[in-house]
């Protein structure tokens, strides 16, 4: 199981304090973080876009790519790219470039995103939703197989023969597609045989199962081949040395977000009484000491039918500086090992 990081360089104010951090300081904070989780051999570590106030992650390629330049070995993915509001041309070559940056250590997440403040900025209508997503979808895809294609849609002026470059370091771009709760979603994966990364941030794991078993009903379908079958988990996360440490850390982050979250969407205000849940044995939160954590991780991919990459949400804990650089390290050094042996074993 591949282990990972997703951020979305959040503007965090200190719940404590009221202080806001400078944008300068926190773009810094997160290339420390993802240096950090180079270090400490994590897997991978992804990038949110977001097109809203209180985050810094318009341009997650700008990002990645400088993130690539003080790693070594940690694969840089989208987190994931709003590619219903790009252009699939800029996007294919950002990420080919910063494969090329990275010396093939890119990859692409691609989804609608969870807000819709894209749309409207590059001129999108939200009545095309998911006739966008379908459309664009289908031109990255293309693009990824070969550099000169023929191709025609509602949104984008044509293609006929063009270059599409740079290339990238890899054959081609790996391209997950991210996903919530849309059973098309998980259909469109599996029919279209890319890897799934499904975004989990409340409930339980085991209620994604049967969404899941849809991808898989569909790759079978399909006809694709079962060994690139993938399954991956977004998730809130955190941890330290003790459960009660880990979840002090994150719970005035979280809370300061999803009740701003909920004043948008109309959503009740959250409670201590639901994080405590989701930090619980059948909630969706991957928070605690690294025990704790591992154990979890264990059990979400037992009840998903097996997992190939889960990859945490900490941006909530952002302003906890030497909590967050003790997290990322417990993750890499204590919880990794953990997963490992238990799956070893298992073999």
């Amino acid at each position: 199981m591949e282990i990972g990081i997703d951020s979305f360089a959040m503007l965090v104010t200190d719940p404590k304090t009221g202080h806001l951090q400078s944008a300068a300081e926190r773009m810094a904070s997160v290339l420390a973080e993802v240096e950090l989780a180079d270090h400490v051999g994590l897997d991978v570590f992804g990038m949110g876009e977001h097109h809203r106030e209180n985050a810094l992650d318009s341009a997650p390629a700008v990002i990645l790519a400088a993130a690539a330049a003080r790693t070594k070995t940690i694969r840089l993915t989208s987190a994931v790219a709003v590619i219903s509001a790009a252009d699939p041309v800029r996007v294919f070559q950002e990420f080919a470039t910063l494969d090329l940056i990275s010396k093939g250590r890119a990859e692409l997440v691609v989804g609608r995103g969870s807000f819709v403040d894209a749309y409207p900025l590059f001129g999108y209508d939200l009545r095309d939703y998911d006739a966008l997503f379908v459309e664009k979808l289908d031109l990255l895809l293309k693009l990824n197989d070969a550099p000169h294609i023929s191709w025609r849609g509602r949104f984008r002026p044509p293609l006929n023969g063009e270059g599409v470059y740079p290339r990238p370091h890899q054959d081609q771009l790996p391209v997950w597609l991210g996903v919530g709760g849309t059973p098309e979603s998980f259909a469109r994966a599996g029919t279209l045989g890319l890897p799934l990364m499904v975004a989990i941030i409340g409930g339980s794991f085991e209620r994604f199962r049967p969404l899941v078993d849809l991808y898989r009903h569909a790759w079978q379908v399909a006809g694709h081949p079962l060994v690139k079958q993938r399954v991956g988990i977004h998730a809130m996360g955190f941890v330290a040395d003790a459960d009660e440490a880990a979840k002090e850390a994150f719970f005035p982050g979280w809370l300061q977000m999803f009740t701003e979250t909920g004043k948008e969407r109309g959503w009740p205000p959250p409670s201590r009484a639901q994080f405590e849940t989701m930090c619980g044995p059948t909630g969706a939160f991957l928070i605690g000491s690294p025990q704790t954590v591992a154990a979890k991780m264990l059990a979400a991919s037992k009840a998903l039918g097996g997992v190939s990459r889960i990859t945490f949400q900490m941006s909530t804990a952002a302003l906890e500086t030497e909590a967050m650089r003790r997290s990322i390290e417990l993750l890499g050094t204590k919880v990794g090992p953990l997963v490992r042996q238990a799956q070893d074993n298992k073999e």
